[in-house]
Parts: C-alpha cells; sequence; structure tokens
C-alpha cells in the first residue's frame, strides 16, 4: 500500500471520527440545573408547568450565571403550576436542532463520497492486477 492508500484511510478515519463527535452533542442531558445539581428536584420534573417564556439563546450574563444555561445554551422560562414557583429549565432550540442535523448530513455524504472513491480505486488496482496476471499467463504460452 502506497501513501496514497494511508492518507485515504486516515481521511475516512478523521470522517468517522467527526461524525461520532457530532453525535455527542445530541446525546447531552438536557435537564441539568441547579437544583439537581443541589440535590433537590426542580418542580418541573414533578408537577405540571406552564411555559411562559419560549426556548431562547442565553445571554452572555446568563450564561455565567445560570447552569441552566450551559447545557444547551438556550433557556426557557415556566411556572410550576401547583407551587406557582417559577424556573429556568434548559431546552433545545430548533435552529440549533436543525444545524446540528446538517451538519451531520454533510459529514455522513463526505463519508459516503470517500468510500465510494475509496472503492472506486481499489477495483481499478484489482482489475490492473488481474489484466497483468492474464498478459503473463499469455506470455508463458
Amino acid at each position: 500500500m502506497g501513501p496514497r492508500w494511508r492518507l485515504l484511510a486516515g481521511l475516512c478515519a478523521g470522517i468517522l471520527f467527526a461524525a461520532s463527535g457530532l453525535a455527542e452533542v445530541a446525546s447531552e442531558n438536557e435537564g441539568k440545573s441547579q437544583g439537581v445539581l443541589l440535590g433537590t428536584t426542580p418542580c418541573w420534573r414533578t408537577e405540571d408547568f406552564v411555559v411562559t417564556l419560549q426556548c431562547a439563546p442565553c445571554t452572555s450574563f446568563q450564561s455565567k450565571t445560570m447552569p441552566e444555561c450551559g447545557v444547551t445554551g438556550f433557556v426557557e422560562q415556566i411556572n410550576c403550576s401547583a407551587s406557582k414557583k417559577g424556573e429556568f429549565k434548559s431546552c433545545r432550540s430548533a435552529a440549533m436542532e436543525s444545524r446540528l442535523f446538517w451538519r451531520f448530513e454533510g459529514a455522513m455524504l463526505g463519508a459516503a463520497a470517500s468510500f465510494a472513491l475509496l472503492v472506486v480505486c481499489r477495483q481499478r488496482l484489482l482489475d490492473r492486477k488481474a489484466l497483468e496476471k492474464v498478459r503473463k499467463q499469455i506470455e508463458s504460452i
């Protein structure tokens, strides 16, 4: 195997590792909050709640002060019905999910194109070897 094959194998491995890194982002726990970190259960886990402020990106101040912003970078304000408590909850934005989806799709298309190229190159190499073998057999007659 020449250096081209090593380069191609390295490229394919890099694409696969990039795709697995994108999968990690999607598996983050969105339920982390200050209440969970302190050992108390947040009210939205045990009670019904109403969303008072829809999912929005955290400001720089919120990112530094609220642990809910650290998970996804987006937060929504909720009011629990039984305890009448207002809390913040980490949420996933549709724009963020869309961006992650298309990034993943791009990585998969890149991987598919790389493997298709690898198959074509390998097939040409095998065809060349088979023709060379047939040529040598014909010459020996």
